[in-house]
């Protein structure tokens, strides 16, 4: 290879979809790449795309055969990307990478959906070895090539030196709307705005971030999803009216990526002029970023029934088989024909049960952040955060600038539920989301997200809630204790269940 091939900035290893968009946007905003990945093909599709898209007559992307080579034709200290998937294969490249000659000042970055207590553990394992930095990535495929979410963790030092192109390659934001600006032609660089992309904390919580964020994404998505399916089958709506319908509420507070693309997806119809949607087998799929979320909830006790339920969703969605039999043996309600007027004074109520659901999934999203910091004591900027997710990420939505600005109201907010902005929308909104849950329950149709995300609003506006019976309950049972209202707070008393006397103890 030649001195110049020698020089490049980046080290990239994996050219999937993913990888290989990552590398684009790279190469356009200046930097050379030294790529590899275990499929020669890959590489050179990547290599291929590059040379049709650059505008300039010098090689950016340079292919690799081997990790020795790799490290060989990098600037020392050695910066590296992994874009590989989680789990085992990030850690068969750490000890390739090692096995090549990896120096302790050399930093490799892993930009897939790790688990942020693998990204944790890693850290630790490999400290002697290299720098370990996490970088969370979402957006997809477009988002990388034209400017991804990026939400970093790790080394402060290594951020230092990553900073620069993390800034660069992100997604940008206009400062005073919070609306993305857009990037959409291969070599085209936004000067100014707000880069999506900032240090999140020490390791692990960029993933963290990252994983949150996902789980949110489940809630949103499957939001929609019900509102297409009472749409579709409660008031017998085509998918180009469902569209259309769409199209007019992402004018508006629904304004977002997922709102946008799924008006395109329902418009979208194959030769007969079938809709493509109704062709799709209603079977979805997960990665686990959802229910890690859901599961990380119940350990650090916060509740998130919206995201949660977004997760069983999909799960039960699993059971085609199960669902057509039972289908056929379980009853539901007669079917009601609406007026055109009723029809539009639904289709209204509908809307802001959506923004209500929504607004629930990113309260409980954010105090879930919030009490996992609290827990592994990092120290995250929540105002920071929103901003990072305004753009390039899959959940970006003009919905975010009102959640910035509430952070920025208050950096120790507990819960979006307590700003004095969502405090007058929920008011606002809460009686037409009540009653379109109740009009979708007396359809039949599901909508485990937009009727847990009401269940959600209730109990947190209850100042009294039923688990003093509970507390009854285990207390006569399993002698759990309960505290008392007219006592001090924090002591516990015990009633003698089993005796006649039933006497109340003092523990």
């Amino acid at each position: 290879m030649t001195q110049e091939k020698a020089l490049c900035d980046i080290g990239f290893i994996g050219l999937g979809v993913m990888g290989k968009n990552l590398v684009l946007n790279l190469a356009d905003n200046g930097y050379k790449i030294a790529a590899f990945d275990l499929s020669q093909e890959k590489v050179n599709d990547a290599i291929e795309q590059d040379k049709e898209e650059n505008k300039t007559d010098s090689q950016r992307v340079y292919g690799c055969s081997s990790y020795t080579e790799l490290l060989s034709q990098l600037k020392a200290p050695h910066l590296i990307v992994l874009s590989v998937p989680a789990g085992e294969p990030v850690d068969q490249v750490c000890e390739s990478l090692i096995g090549a000659g990896i120096q302790p000042d050399d930093i490799v970055i892993d930009t897939g959906n790790s688990l942020w207590v693998d990204t944790v553990e890693r850290e630790e394992r490999y400290k002697n070895q290299f720098i370990l930095f996490s970088s969370a990535v979402s957006g997809g495929e477009v988002g990388a090539r034209f400017g991804p979410a990026l939400m970093p963790s790790g080394s402060p030092y290594a951020w230092t030196r990553i900073k620069p192109i993390w800034e660069a390659i992100s997604a940008k934001v206009d400062p005073k709307t919070g609306k993305p600006i857009e990037r959409v032609e291969p070599g085209q660089i936004i000067e100014g705005g707000d880069p999506c992309a900032a240090y999140i904390g020490p390791a692990g919580a960029g993933h963290y971030v990252k994983m949150v964020h996902n789980g949110i994404e489940y809630a949103d998505m499957q939001i929609i999803c019900e509102a297409y399916h009472v749409l579709r089958n409660g008031l017998g709506m085509s998918c180009d009216e469902i569209a259309d319908t769409f199209e007019q509420w992402n004018q508006g507070p629904l304004d977002s990526y997922l709102m946008e693309i799924s008006v395109e997806v329902l418009r979208h119809k194959i030769e007969d002029e079938t809709p493509l949607v109704d062709l799709i087998l209603d079977k979805a799929g997960q990665k686990g970023t959802g229910l890690w979320t859901a599961v990380s909830s119940l350990e650090v006790g916060c509740p998130a029934p919206t995201i949660s339920q977004a997760v069983y969703a999909r799960s039960i969605s699993s059971f085609k088989d199960m669902r057509v039999t039972a289908s056929e043996l379980l009853q539901g309600p007669a079917q009601k024909t609406l007026s055109e007027e009723d029809k539009q004074a639904f289709i209204a109520r509908l809307h802001d049960a959506i923004y209500c659901a929504k607004i629930c999934a990113y309260a409980q999203g954010f105090q879930l952040m919030k009490l996992a910091a609290k827990e592994h004591n990092w120290t995250l900027d929540f105002a920071s955060i929103a901003k990072i997710w305004r753009a390039g990420c899959i959940i970006r939505a003009v919905f975010l600038q009102s959640i910035t600005e509430a952070f920025e109201r208050n950096e120790e907010l507990e819960n979006l539920f307590l700003d004095e902005f969502f405090v007058e929308q929920l008011n606002t909104h809460q009686a037409n989301w009540r009653q379109a849950v109740a009009e979708i329950t007396l359809m039949g149709i599901p909508a485990g997200a937009l009727s847990s995300s009401l269940s959600y609003y209730d109990s947190m506006r209850s100042a009294v809630l039923p688990a003093n019976l509970l507390q009854g309950q285990r207390d006569f049972f399993g002698a759990h204790t309960f505290e008392r209202l007219d006592k001090a707070a924090g002591k516990k008393y015990h009633v003698e269940w089993s005796s006649q006397e039933r006497a109340i103890q003092k523990i």
